[in-house]
């Protein structure tokens, strides 16, 4: 007998996402392209979202074959204490994302060691490991919030401007690429990118934010 508390996923307001974000996601941030949120509850408390988007390159599907539309990314997994494995949230949230945009073909989410993070939710999903995105670099706050590099560099939509007082660029690690088909082709197509799963850090570089309590309320209303 399953003594977890009903496990639901529903689509979620931007506030609501915004919420669990900013308060559960070591970023602190809602992305800013076009998303598809889903948002997470147990027993009826909010415990947060799972966001999927376009993600921050526009070539994300190039090496598969695939337009900007056939690919998304899973690009925020804000989560606060909650029962139910993250894994099976996101298998559930696969099939929203899939029923809503039929012509999805793979899913791609990146774990980010620098922040501890080595992908087990994925491998626990069943997500092909496909190594290591390439290095890059950030700028890093006196305050310790890190930012990416191509927000002061003019790179998209942003507008170039100098870095903050103080900041510094450090290199980071490349970060852990899981790759999710929608589709059998694309599986088969997938299958000789897949690498041994790469096991769990000791430790974390940089420690997440403290948790915080959840909403019960369905919109998650900006309440301390």
């Amino acid at each position: 007998m399953n003594s977890r508390p009903e496990l639901k996923l529903d689509w979620a307001t931007p506030e609501a996402a915004s919420y669990a974000c900013q308060r559960w996601h070591y970023s602190g941030t809602l992305p800013a392209n076009k998303s598809n949120r889903l948002g997470v509850w147990e027993g009826g408390k909010y415990v947060g979202c799972l966001i999927f988007g376009l993600g921050a390159s526009p070539s994300l599907g190039k090496p598969y074959g695939l337009g900007i539309f056939d690919i998304c990314e899973l690009t925020r997994v804000a989560l606060t204490a909650h029962e139910w494995p993250v894994s099976k949230m996101v298998k559930v949230a696969l099939g929203f994302l899939k029923c809503k945009n039929p012509g999805l073909r793979l899913v791609v989410s990146f774990a980010d060691e620098y922040h501890g993070h080595h992908g087990g939710i994925y491998q626990a999903g069943g997500w092909v490991y496909a190594g290591r995105s390439s290095p890059s670099k950030m700028v890093k706050a006196l305050d310790g919030k890190l930012f990416d590099l191509r927000r002061f560099n003019g790179h998209g939509h942003n507008k170039k401007k100098a870095i903050p007082a103080g900041a510094g660029i450090i290199a980071m690690p490349g970060k852990h690429r899981y790759l999710m088909p929608l589709d059998k082709k694309m599986a088969e197509q997938i299958k000789p990118l897949s690498k041994p799963y790469p096991k769990r850090v000791k430790q974390a570089m940089a420690g997440p934010p403290a948790q915080r309590q959840g909403s019960a309320d369905l919109h998650a209303p900006m309440a301390q």
